[in-house]
């Protein structure tokens, strides 16, 4: 795994990969077909809130949990790297994330949608977290923060 973190730093997503090489495997350039998992996970204490609650301040300390979550191929967290498609915060402190992953064939996929299921669990305040994985639309490069792509050296 630290090759293919080094192989991503010195040769940057989205560059040509050297022959027979992919630096991240798609469903059109695996050898097999892939069926993409169809993962969701649940989280959280069940504990209502006590009172009222700012989904603002929520969201931002949702946002600051899932940038502690780093992919473990590419070595920058999953909301810079541009994996979280939305989160809705209801009014009875339901947190649902929408995320996808970098590649259908990621064998760790089940791993980081749990981890982040209980991770949002555990933000003050909210009393259950689902999340759900989705591949429409498909992750690019282009859904990477800023910071990300210096980070990488892609700017």
């Amino acid at each position: 795994m630290s090759s293919d973190i080094e192989h991503l730093k010195v040769n940057k997503i989205g560059a040509k990969p050297k022959a027979g090489r992919n630096i991240l495997p798609t469903v059109q350039n695996h050898p097999e077909p892939i069926e993409p998992p169809q993962l969701e996970a649940y989280g959280g204490t069940g504990i209502e809130p006590t009172g009222p609650f700012d989904k603002d301040a929520m969201h931002t300390f949702v946002v600051a949990t899932l940038k502690c979550i780093y992919d473990p191929e590419i070595p920058l967290n999953i909301y810079d790297l541009g994996l979280i498609y939305n989160i809705e915060i209801s009014d009875e402190a339901v947190v649902d994330v929408t995320m996808t992953l970098t590649a259908p064939g990621c064998p760790v996929a089940d791993h980081i949608v749990r981890e982040v299921a209980d991770k949002v669990g555990l933000v003050p305040g909210v009393k259950h977290s689902h999340v759900h994985l989705s591949w429409e639309p498909a992750w690019t490069k282009d859904r990477m923060s800023e910071e990300a792509m210096l980070e990488l050296g892609l700017l």
